[in-house]
């Protein structure tokens, strides 16, 4: 043989990851339509704002303080981290051997190779789906909320933040303003991967700023004091009808929403390089910054309450806002607020850009109704647009909802961390009953502790989702009601009733893609080799 005229072929290691990745992501069954502008460091910094655990705690600090106090925030708070490690963990080894948007539905289907198996994959991404819609809908009320409450800091008297169209033109103008930013942001690939870090800059340097300055103010007025490390660690506070077993369970939703949705990396997956080894690291990093950053805030929190009676009974309506202006004051709690409202924002674009490709991934594999159309990606912009633009458009029909039917709207609000939980349950089930020995290799491997993290995961799912359920009282008046549950009924039914009219034709049918994953899957029967194209060589957890 001529070595000049046919040279050797390269060693597979030395190709480059690009062509690796496309090639990695056909044997999933679809092209390469976006780019992979994202790094390690900048999809980590979009994964810990999209959880933001401390901000999201600083939000939601009512809930906490009213199912179980300082115990239930704290202690709650360790063992929702120790169980979302192991969901986290637990769907890292899924990504790794399956990275593509559609995520958890996706890998039901790899799995479950039969009708009843395909179905559930499609409600799995359905749920998925719906609570990333909802999740994105909290986050953008929650920033409504805050804005308004900045002019109630002000002007108690002033009626205008419980206005329904005041609420409602506040929360479109912000959903408006999201999705034009993650349009935008595309245009260049360093753009979006640049405004995230700064996000997560952002966000990590706010959380040490209100820190040091909340602790500095009661430290140095003579009119403030700490709570007793008494008060921090060691109080329980049961404000609701229930028995101190059931708070206690109620109380997680708190933790479990400041350490829900990192998923946002999987769903991301396509614009990373390497994804098989990043997304898993990635994922479970996030978890634990969020977790650390989470507990030290709420430490701060409950050492600097100093009226919890007034926090609870805010004027604003947010705990958050009172404890700032009751610490810092008024004007220096203003600017702290409105930097904090800043890195709100902020972490809703992450929230719309996680979200938009999730809906994107749904729609290309024929989930949604009118899923070629949505399923485009816009060359101009190099960003799915159609299916941004959709999901702005369907999270700013809920706030229609500020005009009247404001329990509809929490319990849509709410159910964001349902939905959410129940997606990740799915496929690690699956895997448990179809048995591990079925998952494809990856670099990331649980090996020998596998069976044990995913049923402690599971158990988790279960146990929390029943309980986040649960209305207000044991005897619940309307207003008492968790409506979450009907909401989540409705989402169900529609999901049903597209699958019935067209979504079992539809939806991961496509007879290109199939014949791929089927070639894929025959020649990872055959050879033995793992999906990164090393014979035999996967990183275990165990080992």
């Amino acid at each position: 043989m001529d070595l000049e005229t046919n040279p050797p072929l390269k060693p597979l290691d030395s190709i480059d990851q690009t062509v690796l990745d496309a090639h990695d992501l056909a044997t999933l069954g679809h092209d390469q339509a976006l780019s992979r502008k994202f790094n390690i460091w900048s999809m980590l910094a979009l994964g810990f704002c999209v959880l933001g655990t401390w901000g999201t705690f600083a939000q939601d600090l009512a809930t906490g303080l009213t199912n179980g106090g300082p115990v239930g925030i704290l202690w709650g708070l360790l063992l929702v981290t120790i169980c979302n490690i192991c969901v986290a963990l637990s769907l890292g080894e899924l990504c790794s051997s399956m990275p593509t948007a559609l995520g958890q539905a996706y890998w039901v289907f790899r799995l479950w190779n039969s009708p009843t198996g395909r179905f559930t994959s499609y409600l799995c991404a359905w749920i998925n789906t719906f609570g990333w819609w909802t999740l994105a809908a909290s986050a953008n009320a929650f920033m409504t909320n805050f804005i308004l409450g900045m002019k109630v800091m002000f002007d108690v008297r002033w009626s205008g933040a419980t206005e329904g169209w005041v609420q409602l033109l506040l929360y479109i103008g912000l959903t408006l303003m999201l999705t034009v930013v993650n349009l935008v942001s595309c245009r260049s690939d360093r753009t979006l991967p640049i405004l995230n870090n700064f996000i997560g800059l952002w966000f990590a340097g706010l959380f040490v700023v209100i820190s040091i300055v909340m602790i500095a103010c009661v430290a140095a007025k003579p009119n403030l004091s700490f709570r007793p490390a008494r008060f921090v660690f060691a109080t329980w506070s049961n404000q609701t009808e229930w028995s101190d077993g059931v708070t206690w369970f109620i109380g997680l939703v708190q933790a479990a929403y400041g350490l829900t949705a990192f998923d946002s990396v999987i769903h991301m997956a396509e614009e990373i390089p390497a994804p098989r080894k990043n997304v898993p690291k990635t994922i479970w990093m996030s978890v634990v910054c969020g977790a650390v950053t989470g507990f030290i805030f709420m430490v701060i929190c409950l050492f600097c309450i100093q009226n919890l009676g007034r926090v609870l009974n805010s004027p604003t309506g947010l705990p958050f806002i009172e404890l700032i202006q009751s610490t810092v004051g008024l004007s220096g709690g203003a600017v702290l607020i409105a930097m904090f409202v800043a890195n709100g924002l902020g972490q809703g674009i992450s929230i719309m850009t996680t979200s938009s490709r999730l809906t994107w991934g749904f729609a290309r594999d024929g989930g949604i109704p009118w899923s070629q159309y949505f399923a485009h990606v816009d060359q101009t912009w190099k960003v799915p647009a159609r299916a941004l633009w959709l999901q702005g458009a369907l999270i700013a029909v809920v706030g229609f909802l500020y005009l009247g039917v404001t329990t509809v709207l929490e319990a849509i609000l709410s159910v964001s961390t349902i939905a959410l939980t129940i997606s990740y349950c799915i496929p690690i089930l699956t895997l448990l009953c179809v048995g591990r020995d079925k998952l494809p290799p990856g670099p990331f491997a649980l090996g020998k502790f596998g069976p044990v993290i995913n049923w402690v995961s599971v158990v988790y799912c279960v146990v929390t989702t029943v309980f986040f359920f649960f209305p207000g009282s044991p005897a619940p008046t309307p207003s008492d009601m968790n409506y979450a549950i009907a909401v989540f009924g409705v989402m169900l039914v529609l999901a049903i009733g597209f699958w019935v009219f067209k979504g079992h034709k539809t939806y991961l049918t496509s007879e290109e893609a199939m014949n791929t994953i089927i070639q894929a899957r025959c020649q990872e029967e055959s050879a033995g080799a793992t999906p990164d194209g090393k014979e035999g060589k996967t990183r275990s957890f165990g080992s």
